[in-house]
């Protein structure tokens, strides 16, 4: 048997990593919830193809919390690296003592797939989710989601209309630290495409072969 490096355990907790850093936009229904705010989630995911839906979770005790319930709407705004001061400040101060926008200099922008919910428009992608469900899980409550629409900034297109994601300059959170997403490493299907479709797709390796 060959040396397998002994692994330490840790116990039960939130070790998924990396994951989606996401500024939700939302705004309630009622005062003094009926204003536009952002709450930063790290645990938000896909969970369904047809039809699109997505989840995320948040505290009861979150301003914000109060806000989905009552409009049973919300965006998801992709975080670039130009956004992730103002993601992290998103996730540490409160929308009842702070306008977040105002604050990290951020514009609402009205879309027409949600027009009651603020998107962020310095944001490369934004997701229109309308809520499903609500699920208790203990800490957090989770918000199971329809995506209504998908808006992408024109400046990802390519010439041939493709989606550049290299262009949005993606964040992920892992382990309590932003990172910044780094070179594509292969596409889905990679492992069984033809070479021509590896030549075709796949990015030139460094020199140094890293």
């Amino acid at each position: 048997m060959p040396d397998i490096t002994p692994f330490r355990a840790l116990g039960a907790t939130t070790m998924l990593a990396p994951v989606p850093a996401v500024l939700v936009s939302c705004r309630g229904t009622q005062p003094p919830y009926d204003r536009d705010n952002l709450i930063t989630v790290a645990w938000a995911g896909t969970v369904c193809s047809d039809p699109p839906m997505l989840s995320i979770s948040v505290r009861k005790s979150r301003f914000s919390h109060a806000q989905l319930m009552q409009s049973g709407c919300f965006y998801v705004n992709l975080v670039s690296q130009e956004l992730c001061r103002a993601t992290d400040f998103c996730g540490v101060r409160s929308g009842r003592d702070v306008d977040k926008f105002a604050a990290c200099g951020l514009t609402p922008v009205r879309l027409d797939a949600l027009p009651e919910t603020p998107a962020v428009a310095q944001a490369p992608i934004c997701l229109a989710c309308r809520v499903h469900s609500v699920q208790e899980l203990g800490s957090h409550d989770l918000f199971l989601a329809r995506i209504l629409q998908v808006y992408v900034q024109e400046r990802l297109f390519g010439e041939k209309g493709e989606i550049v994601m290299e262009r949005a300059r993606l964040c992920a959170y892992s382990h309590g630290e932003y990172r910044a997403l780094g070179r594509m490493l292969g596409f889905f299907g990679y492992s069984v495409a033809s070479p021509e479709a590896l030549a075709r797709r796949m990015p030139p390796r460094p020199r140094n072969g890293r």
